[in-house]
């Protein structure tokens, strides 16, 4: 829909329900997407936009010489379409320019929407990087109030978290204290969950279940929430969601005869008339529903039935709309059918005065309010900026706006101080700081304004009456309400409205919720508490035996080695190795395997001092012997050269031993301290899983702890560069190229060990600290002995002094 004028405003409006995608055959190009299923109540926001706009151009106090045009798009309640949409708004529909200078206004100023939250952030997102103000008359979720992520975003109805408040103070005047949670999978419906889930835990109530409704009618997934409603003990169902997806759940409500149920309504969905049926009343009677301040807008109703399609030939969604009112048809011929309906052809001339629609109904306007309200507004900024008086104007060097040249950043400035009081009595207003509009009096009937004031809020119930509250703004609280106020957001204010007629004397059954204490969790039927399991690496489980199985492979096989060694100790092969430092250096290996033991099972003081301990003394002990084994390589070929004779009586027996000892020692001072000052103790940890307990070590000291890892991690660091620099030694059996190899697989385990560990929870960070000590230590055993043992057991011939040296190859 669209009018001509001097300065453009663009609108939103949500007028069908679903959008159909044609089939892509990706052989010629695809059909555009239409929409479905038309919705009376959105096209009459629509027409309300219109209609405020010609109500502004006739006011000759307000914009004087300037005539208001609009364009509005239909989003049909789809993120891509009201992107599209707007995009289409900010740049133009032109398919050719004749201006190439780009003078003049944009061919929007200002837009009116998006009604839904998602599209709303999605839309701000891009076009507040311009500055092109946004103005919403629907979109209500809290995280658009962060105006440096959407500093020309605006609205008319209050935050969610006004409306979470009021929901809460409900369900806690009725005693409800264990209520089932739905939400839409929009971000309306998951920032509000988020928020009504930390407010009730806030009070100490619990939430029985929390279900997403699904993007698309998944018949599987309705059905999935069906029956967690109904095997849920909880009668209370707090419900977010907007109408849209709402509408398969209640479907499979009414299919399931699901009664019994206590609804609680956001505003999305409370006062939709799609929920206001004979069909829907036995299930959904009784609801308490949330709704936005109703107001009046004189005019508006003749405007509604005096609209004509032939008025308006280009607006060919009034055409449409023509059709569903009367269920008549534009196509040529007498009649059609659509499936068992016959339609007549549309003439026009219907009479819109005797029916009974959402379109006609101007008893109980809100959304329609809300863009009234939001059109004043954008019009009360542009007649401030042309009451500039020039060189006493806001901008650089005192500038003012010039219309004819109008940038929409300029437009924002004054739509934040905008200060206005509507026919009804409204006194919208907005400071720089929050960029949101207000709502004013709820008193129903109410025909005088107040002011109100963005350094405060405040929401009122009253709770003297068995009927549903009702709330006031005002200046004072009136007798019989209470007020609940916290500086930094705007005022607001809700109608709290009963879906069906009457009182509510609501009879659900209500349940006393008590909160466990830590060690305790709710039992399945909710009615007792029952102690949490506790979950911890045991030798029971699948993983717990597999690693205690690998434990003692690993020991088996450095005692195998052991035992060849010890019986092939005189052979060339084993004395030239350092038998001492092997013999040594195999059993600070079964000592890193058996270690692994102290991690299982269920954690007790002793246990826990003692793994890491034992865990940083064996694999010290191992690295400082590949040290020493690696520095007497070095420290023989050295020796083997003129200029280093005498290199040998640094590295001999006794040396080597005392290095070793004096390596481990330092880190058994580390382990010493660490335990004396921080020692790690058994914790029962409730923070990964609240209905388990996870029993762990918690280290004690985290600077301990990285000490320990940092020594290891030290001496490996210096053995792999010294191995590395020697592995070109000339040896027909040169170890320190087995050991730069064992190094290498070291270090890039426990490189590995540490972002893995960090973000493992519970057992599993136990585990991945096995997994390293087993896949170093199996990478050790391997890399050095496997070759030794090779030639050993298989290779005898090769096991002598000449085949070591290289001499027996040179002489064939």
């Amino acid at each position: 829909m669209h009018q001509d004028g001097d300065v453009i405003l663009g609108g939103l409006f949500q007028v069908h329900f679903f959008t159909v995608f044609p089939d892509l055959s990706f052989k010629t190009e695809p059909e555009p997407p239409y929409c479905e299923k038309f919705d009376m109540e959105s096209f009459q926001l629509a027409q309300t936009m219109a209609f405020t706009i010609n109500e502004i151009n006739k006011n000759p106090n307000l914009l004087p010489n300037i005539t208001l045009g609009y364009h509005l798009y239909d989003n049909c309640v789809r993120l891509g379409m009201a992107f599209r949409a707007a995009m289409s708004l900010i740049s133009g529909t032109e398919k050719s320019f004749s201006n190439l200078n780009c003078t003049g206004p944009p061919p929007v100023v200002g837009i009116v929407g998006d009604p839904s939250s998602t599209p709303s952030i999605a839309i701000s997102s891009v076009l507040g990087l311009f500055r092109v103000p946004i103005v919403s008359y629907y979109a209500t979720c809290s995280c658009l109030s962060e105006r440096k992520k959407y500093p020309s975003f605006f609205r008319t109805i209050p935050s969610d978290a006004f409306q979470v408040r009021a929901m809460v103070q409900i369900l806690r005047h009725f005693g409800w204290t264990w209520v089932g949670l739905i939400y839409s999978d929009d971000d309306y419906g998951i920032y509000a969950a988020q928020s009504f889930q930390q407010k009730m835990q806030l009070f100490g109530h619990c939430v029985a279940f929390s279900e997403i409704l699904p993007h698309y009618n998944n018949p599987r997934d309705i059905q999935r929430i069906i029956g967690m409603i109904q095997a849920s003990t909880a009668r209370v169902v707090v419900v977010f969601s907007t109408s849209s997806f709402l509408l398969p759940l209640m479907d499979e409500v009414v299919l399931q005869n699901m009664t019994g149920r206590q609804w609680i309504a956001s505003e999305a969905w409370a006062d939709s008339p799609v929920y206001h049926t004979p069909r829907l009343l036995p299930y959904l009677g009784g609801t308490l529903g949330i709704t936005v301040r109703r107001g009046k807008i004189q005019g508006l109703h003749d405007f509604l039935l005096h609209i004509r399609p032939r008025n308006e030939p280009r607006n060919s969604m009034l055409r449409i709309f023509w059709e569903n009112m009367f269920g008549c048809s534009y196509e040529t011929g007498a009649t059609m059918k659509d499936g068992e309906q016959v339609k007549n052809i549309c003439t026009g001339e219907e009479n819109p005065i005797p029916t009974n629609t959402p379109y006609t109904d101007v008893s109980g306007l809100r959304g329609a309010y809300n863009v009234y309200k939001a059109v004043y507004a954008l019009a009360h900024a542009l007649h401030d900026l042309m009451q500039c008086e020039e060189g006493r104007g806001p901008f650089s060097g005192n500038r003012c706006a010039d219309i004819t040249k109008l940038k929409p950043w300029q437009l924002v400035h004054y739509l934040q101080k905008v200060n206005f009081t509507t026919g009804f009595g409204d006194h919208p207003s907005s400071d720089g700081s929050i960029r949101i509009y207000t709502v004013g009096v709820v008193n129903e009937g109410a025909t005088t304004g107040v002011v109100l004031k963005l350094d405060e809020d405040a929401i009122y119930w009253n709770f003297e009456t068995k009927k549903p509250p009702r709330s006031v703004c005002s200046e004072s609280c009136p007798p019989g309400t209470r007020r609940a106020t916290r500086k930094g957001l705007p005022v607001c204010c809700f109608d709290c409205l009963p879906c069906g007629d009457g009182d509510i004397s609501n009879t659900t059954d209500a349940f006393e919720c008590t909160t466990c204490t830590d060690e305790f969790w709710s039992s399945p039927d909710n009615n007792q508490c029952v102690p949490k399991e506790v979950e911890f690496l045991s030798y029971e489980e699948p993983l717990g035996i597999s690693l205690t199985t690998a434990s003692l492979l690993g020991t088996c096989f450095s005692g195998l080695v052991m035992i060849v060694f010890a019986h092939h100790r005189n052979t060339p092969i084993v004395r030239a190795n350092n038998s001492e430092l092997s013999f040594l250096l195999l059993l600070s290996l079964k000592m890193c395997f058996l270690c692994v033991l102290l991690f299982i099972g269920r954690p007790q003081l002793w246990t826990c001092q003692l793994r890491h301990a034992v865990f940083g003394i064996s694999f010290v002990l191992c690295i400082s012997s590949i040290l020493v084994k690696t520095m007497v390589v070095i420290a023989v070929f050295k020796s083997s050269r003129p200029e280093g004779k005498g290199t040998m009586k640094w590295f001999g027996a006794v040396q080597q031993r005392c290095t070793v000892l004096l390596l481990t020692a330092l880190q058994v001072v580390i382990c010493a301290v660490w335990l004396s000052s921080a020692s790690p103790t058994p914790h029962k940890n409730n923070h990964y899983i609240r209905s388990k307990i996870v029993y762990e070590c918690a280290i004690g000291s985290v600077a301990g702890f990285s000490v320990l890892l940092g020594y290891i991690g030290l001496l490996a660091a210096v053995s792999f560069l010294l191995a590395f620099l020697a592995r070109n030694l000339p040896d027909n059996f040169n170890e320190a190229k087995f050991i730069t190899f064992s190094m290498l697989i070291f270090c890039a385990v426990w490189i590995a060990f540490v972002p893995a560990y960090v973000s493992s929870p519970g057992k599993y960070a136990v585990a991945v600290e096995i997994f390293a000590i087993l896949a170093s230590s199996f990478g050790l055993l391997v890399a050095i002995f496997a070759p030794k043992c090779y030639i050993i057991l298989l290779h005898p011939e090769r096991n002598t002094k000449n085949a070591i040296m290289g001499r027996e190859t040179q002489n064939k």
